[in-house]
């Protein structure tokens, strides 16, 4: 059987532009003489589509769009996922689902049956689960049978009585790949759909997907995915979406297992992909590379560059302070979007270093992206006047500091809506997580690009980005970290050294771990208790923040719900 992988990049809610796309890879798929061609979850609404689904009217739209698809089938098949109505009377009243389509019909449709609530799932908000796992029949496989004197079609085995032919096929939507008994220590639910569609006699499986990206889940995913084809003895197709959609950015790595495990076929990391896969056992073994920091880079460019671009913008403005945040978050701006779509501006208050405004230009220079300066001086001067009589008698502090990066904030504002740009914050996990940032400053933007990046794995983006030739400064990297907002100011006046920090946020954030935990880590108790208070404290800012492209396992933003105000300490 030849297989068609259409890994494709919806625009969520896009119902008309995601049909066109669909309609393109069947064509591609027929062109080839495909058996079948495989879409992502929800591909005709694009993932994850949230509180649209409270509209009939998309509900509908995506319901006409899949009987247009299915109507413009041929001799190939096709698996499509889209929302279906559940029509059993159940609430919430909508399946995640895929359909069988071919030949100008829906032969079949498939329910998810595994719907996540945790992190930044919620699909039983919306969703209601399989009632039943049944096997799909691809079509012409009784025809073949009997074309043989009724034997089964080449491909098929038998196993105990039970049909294992190829074009038995056992589709399963996403979650419900991941809680097989063998791999997982611990499971999340009490049924297995790919275990029981297998006992139905599926004889090749079929995982479509909206698996959004994390540090270090591609390799996961791959060995999960390796042991199920191994442990059921089938050839197994999994489609995952590619590209960015709001805070999540989806890896897209579609790919072919064989009945022994092996990977045959690997689409693309993070973009559209098509490949043709014949299932033969004989097929060779396609190498995957483990994750490194080339990935968490793709990731970050994938997210914003879909961001600016499904927004309906071209351009974006970067704060440059000369700092290695900031440097990042520019050179990810100017791969995602080119050079000349990139703005930087550098704004010096008083207690600016000129290195620092050097180091800002600099960088520009060897993006090749546009420098300007707007000095703050005069602007912060006259604030200070203004405040001079509600000042009076207090000593200069936080509140003098914090005006520097607001009016930087106003000015970066201004800049997006004169020139249609769209700005982009620049504060990275660790400063977002103990609030060491200033709201309506350098917290502005409609993106932090680097906002579920923690600081020590920045430096590890930078000699990423480096790696070739030298478009971050030297400098940036050996001075000390400064917000600059006073004289000698440096990070570790009010923090913990970075990789102290970064392990203790680590623990608490995306491990859960309390107090007492985290010190059984090796971690001093003093240094614990002000960190996960800063924490506490610093909640009412990040639910002010931009949204953050998702990189690791916990991110601030809708998978992390703390509540502002809470006494549990």
């Amino acid at each position: 059987m030849k297989v068609a992988l259409a890994q494709i990049n919806p625009i969520v809610g896009d119902i008309e532009g995601n049909r066109r796309k669909i309609l393109e890879g069947i064509r591609r798929a027929e062109s080839a003489h495909a058996d079948l061609v495989v879409f992502p979850e929800l591909a005709v609404t694009g993932y994850p589509p949230l509180d649209l689904l409270d509209r009939p009217s998309f509900v509908e739209a995506n319901l006409a769009s899949l009987a247009e698809i299915a109507r413009r089938t041929g001799e190939t098949a096709a698996i499509v996922g889209f929302v279906d109505r559940d029509r059993s009377g159940r609430t919430p009243g909508l399946l995640n689902a895929a359909a069988l389509l071919h030949r100008g019909k829906i032969l079949s449709v498939h329910a998810k049956s595994l719907l996540p609530t945790y992190d930044v799932f919620d699909e039983v908000r919306y969703f209601s689960p399989a009632a039943k796992a049944e096997p799909a029949r691809l079509p012409q496989e009784e025809e073949k049978a009997k074309s043989t004197g009724g034997q089964a079609a080449s491909g098929t085995k038998k196993n105990n009585g039970t049909d294992r032919g190829i074009r038995c096929v056992g589709i399963t939507v996403c979650e419900d790949a991941w809680n097989d008994a063998t791999f997982w220590s611990t499971r999340r639910y009490a049924t297995d759909p790919v275990a029981e569609l297998v006992k139905r006699g599926a004889g090749l499986l079929v995982n479509i997907s909206a698996s959004p990206y994390e540090f270090g889940k591609r390799d996961l995913r791959m060995r999960m995915l390796s042991e199920l084809a191994r442990k059921h003895g089938r050839f197994l197709v999994f489609v995952n979406q590619a590209g960015g959609n709001d805070e999540l950015v989806f890896d897209g790595n579609s790919g072919v297992f064989a009945p022994d495990g092996r990977v045959i076929a690997r689409a693309a990391e993070f973009t559209e992909d098509f490949i043709l896969v014949e299932l033969d056992e004989r097929a060779k073994t396609v190498e995957v590379p483990s994750e490194d920091t080339g990935s968490l880079h793709g990731a970050l460019v994938t997210g914003l560059g879909d961001y600016v671009r499904k927004s309906g913008f071209r351009k974006a403005v970067v704060g440059l302070s000369g700092g290695i945040d900031s440097a990042v978050t520019a050179c990810i701006a100017a791969e995602a979007l080119g050079a000349e779509n990139v703005r930087g501006v550098s704004m010096p208050s008083p207690y600016s270093s000129q290195h620092s405004i050097d180091d800002a230009r600099e960088l520009a220079r060897n993006l090749g992206i546009r420098f300007d300066m707007a000095r703050i001086d005069g602007v912060f001067g006259e604030f200070g006047e203004a405040l001079r009589g509600l000042f009076a008698g207090t000593e200069p502090g936080t509140a003098e500091e914090n005006i520097q990066a607001r009016i930087r904030g106003v000015l970066l504002m201004a800049i997006s809506n004169k020139f249609g740009e769209l700005a982009l914050a620049t504060g990275n996990k660790s400063e977002m997580s103990v609030g060491y940032c200033t709201l309506y400053g350098d917290m502005c933007g409609s993106l932090a690009v680097i906002g579920d990046v923690p600081k020590t794995k920045i430096y590890d983006l930078a000699r990423y980005i480096n790696r070739k030739r030298r478009v971050i400064p030297e400098n940036t990297f050996t001075k000390p970290p400064s917000a600059e907002l006073k004289p000698n100011q440096t990070d570790q006046d009010t923090l913990p050294p970075y990789d102290v920090l970064d392990g203790i946020l680590r623990a608490h954030v995306e491990e859960a771990k309390d107090a007492a935990e985290i010190v059984k880590l090796g971690f001093d108790e003093a240094t614990v208790r002000k960190v996960l208070r800063m924490i506490r404290q610093s909640e009412f800012k990040r639910k002010q923040a931009a949204p953050v492209i998702k990189v690791t396992t916990k991110a601030f933003g809708v998978g992390r719900r703390i509540p502002i105000v809470n006494g549990w300490k």
